[in-house]
């Protein structure tokens, strides 16, 4: 059997940085959360779960609409790990996966995700690579990151003040330069936002 990949779109925070829900902020004519689900939609992943807070309808919609399968926790994550958390439960009752599976992460306000970037990693396990892969592009590290379906295990293991990053510094890691296969949709592709100063940048 094929490996199968999940992508995990983690769209609980509270934007507390931003002043207002950015996800939905308008970006080149659409949400941006809308950005990033569809650079997942256009790439090989087989399955995308998005996680939103409990109560966020209006987010709620636009992923819907999307055709992205939601996971909503009974109280709000506190943590981009909860969210993850919260994702590959779901992921494991709702498609069972083996070890020779995958899941990919990135933050949901990364609008300039690149399919070129996940499929260069997909392309990198289908190898049979067991490492977790991080594109590089001008030898900078950036999202996607594909950790093998192993892994998960971990990511629930980890402790209080641990984030997925610690587990990347920990596991064997193997960076995958992406510089021929980045272009997306005229956003740089690692480019996350987080202040009013990076929707400004961003919108320009």
């Amino acid at each position: 059997m094929r490996p199968r990949y999940f992508a995990i779109v983690p769209a609980a925070g509270q934007s507390a940085r931003m002043g207002e829900p950015k996800l939905l902020l308008p970006l080149a004519g659409s949400p941006l959360i809308t950005h990033v689900l569809r650079a997942w939609q256009r790439s090989r992943v087989g399955h995308i779960v998005a996680v939103i807070r409990p109560g966020d309808e209006r987010l709620a919609e636009v992923i819907r609409t999307a055709g992205i399968e939601l996971a909503i926790p009974a109280t709000p994550p506190p943590d981009m790990k909860a969210s993850i958390q919260t994702a590959l439960r779901h992921i494991l009752t709702r498609f069972s996966p083996t070890a020779t599976d995958a899941f990919l992460v990135a933050p949901a306000d990364v609008p300039g995700l690149s399919p070129g970037v996940i499929d260069a990693l997909i392309e990198r396990h289908l190898t049979g690579d067991k490492s977790i892969l991080v594109p590089t592009i001008a030898g900078r590290r950036g999202h996607p990151v594909l950790f093998p379906w192993p892994l998960a295990a971990e990511v629930h293991s980890l402790s209080a003040g641990e984030g997925l990053d610690s587990l990347v510094r920990r596991q064997a890691t193997l960076t995958v330069p992406c510089d021929d296969v980045a272009a997306g949709n005229g956003i740089n592709p690692f480019a996350d936002m987080v202040t009013p100063e990076d929707y400004r940048r961003l919108s320009e």
